[in-house]
């Protein structure tokens, strides 16, 4: 049998999985417990501060996750992982 027919059987029977949302869920789940840990060294407890009396040390965290989820909607989002 000729080798190019059989990789295009096998090619064509494995099935194609997407785990890019699941892997930026992970991604986000770990820029949280940065941002976690960003709050609790300033002080803070993540997700209490309001955003008018924040002092700047927690402005860097919040600044910091939204840079750190934007990485990842770009890296996980953008590759298939079989």
């Amino acid at each position: 049998m000729n080798f190019k027919a059989i990789a295009t059987v096998v090619l064509l029977a494995t099935p194609v999985v997407m785990a890019g949302p699941i892997a930026y869920g992970l991604c986000q789940t770990g820029c949280n417990i940065l941002a976690g840990a960003c709050y609790a060294t300033a002080g803070c407890v993540f997700g209490t501060v309001a955003a008018p009396t924040a002092p700047a040390a927690i402005l860097a965290c919040n600044s910091a996750q939204g840079t750190c989820m934007a990485i990842c909607a770009v890296v996980a989002l953008a590759a298939p992982v079989p």
